[in-house]
């Protein structure tokens, strides 16, 4: 409803064909408005400026909308570009090279002059080498994400790890793994060839290992056979010397947190190269470190770090001995038991290793080929690194002594593991059903009780 102004003659006026009339009254004290300002207007305007208000605010809040909007997006693609460009300079001091019809950059940053720079390898050669990351081309999970096999144009076989955007691992993870591994040079650790960060893709492209990982042939009868004595033997002083370049030998003190079989690959000669780096972590000055976020495999961790959130360079010592009784005799720790007892691969192995029947451990696979003296031996070195107290456990410096030793020399007698790291006890009448629980890591885990 409106109002408009009155006419000398009438005094009122009829609105919407004569159905609404409006009288005005007259102020007494003559401050009112008068007849002849009354004479002189125009009918009512308000009407049309009403609306003009109305068009002129909703068009304001609709450039503010869209202002709104942009400011968002903008915002956005501005944290994109800026973890891109993050990503294009923290690997520049990092060695390693792929040719460089692959590579549209470098990550060179302002360190130009430097004469080996770690290269970003386009997006789209990445996805004409996997097929488009197609299922056929896929050679396994992780917690990091899938991994694809790819071939270059001409013919060089990669292997592409891909940040899965649903994975725990994220950008820094990811960061920390090509700072580290790219900065790393021995036979025994995987080689990092590049990285890609375009559209939102964050892709680690290694030398591909075409025996795939370790525990693909030790947990599989089927193909354990492949593994005689002399291979595994191999494989456990070639770990040894990796992880001791971890700890003593590299620029770096890198502690990896997360040894296991399936972060060991093997070459065309099965070479081990210990991989996955994205759970390490640099040591400097300190011996010990305590975290709030414990990752890794249940089963590999050392009970200070499981139970305390303390890591150090024995945590990996721990997760070598269990690793090392894992290839002797051909069982998993974290779902090793024995229907009656519930002992774990940990224990079993100390009680035979007690009672002198140390041999009973090992995979019948290896009855033919193994030399018992460096069996037996193996088993003692593994007990020495799953001791309860990290200060009891040798150094990595020291495994490889005793490895290498020719049986003159006496060991030091182990203690009794700490607790079962991994125990499950199976019960006839029910099924376990901790088998879907998952780490950090995103893997199967068992329970673990203390002794």
């Amino acid at each position: 409803m409106g109002f408009g102004s009155v006419g000398d003659d009438e005094g009122s006026r009829c609105f919407n064909g004569g159905q609404l009339k409006l009288g005005w009254v007259m102020s007494r004290s003559n401050k009112s408005l008068g007849l002849e300002a009354n004479q002189n207007r125009t009918p009512d305007n308000s009407n049309p400026t009403l609306v003009l208000v109305a068009t002129l605010s909703a068009t304001f809040g609709l450039l503010v909308v869209c202002l709104s909007g942009f400011i968002i997006w903008r915002r956005r693609n501005s944290r994109e570009e800026a973890g891109n460009s993050q990503g294009g300079h923290f690997v520049d001091m990092a060695e390693g090279r792929i040719p460089n019809e692959y590579s549209r950059e470098t990550f060179s940053g302002e360190n130009r002059d430097r004469s080996q720079e770690f290269p970003s390898i386009q997006l789209d050669i990445l996805h004409a080498a996997t097929n488009h990351f197609s299922d056929e081309m896929k050679l396994g999970e992780g917690g990091f994400g899938p991994v694809y096999k790819g071939i270059l144009p001409d013919g060089k076989e990669i292997a592409v790890k891909r940040l899965s955007r649903t994975s725990g691992q994220g950008l820094v993870d990811f960061k920390n793994e090509v700072m580290l591994i790219a900065r790393l040079q021995h036979r025994n650790l995987v080689r990092l060839l590049g990285c890609c960060l375009e559209k939102n893709e964050k892709l680690l492209v290694y030398e591909f290992m075409p025996n795939k990982s370790l525990d693909v042939f030790l947990f599989n009868s089927k193909f354990a056979v492949q593994l005689d004595w002399q291979k595994r033997f191999n494989i456990i002083k070639g770990i040894a010397r990796g992880i001791l370049y971890l700890h003593e030998d590299s620029r770096l003190r890198i502690i990896h947190r997360d040894l296991k079989a399936s972060n060991v690959l093997l070459d065309h000669e099965m070479n081990p190269k210990i991989s996955d780096f994205g759970m390490a972590r640099i040591f400097e000055d300190k011996n010990e470190a305590n975290t709030n976020r414990v990752v890794g495999t249940y089963g590999y961790m050392a009970p200070e770090y499981a139970m305390q959130g303390l890591f150090s360079i024995k945590s990996d010592v721990f997760s070598f001995g269990v690793l090392l009784l894992e290839i002797l005799s051909g069982k998993k720790n974290n779902s090793f038991h024995l229907s009656e007892t519930g002992e774990s691969l940990l224990a079993f192995a100390w009680k035979l290793w007690s009672k002198g029947e140390g041999m009973e451990l090992i995979d019948r696979i290896l009855a033919l080929s193994c030399v018992a003296s460096e069996v037996l031996k193996c088993i003692h070195i593994g007990l020495l690194c799953v001791q309860e107290d990290p200060a009891d456990r040798p150094t990595m410096s020291s495994v490889i002594f005793m490895l290498a030793s020719d049986g003159t020399i006496s060991l030091p007698r182990p203690t009794e593991p700490a607790f079962s790291v991994g125990r499950v006890v199976s019960e006839p009448s029910e099924p376990m059903s901790n088998d879907g629980v998952c780490s950090v890591n995103e893997v199967t885990i068992s329970n673990f009780s203390p002794r």
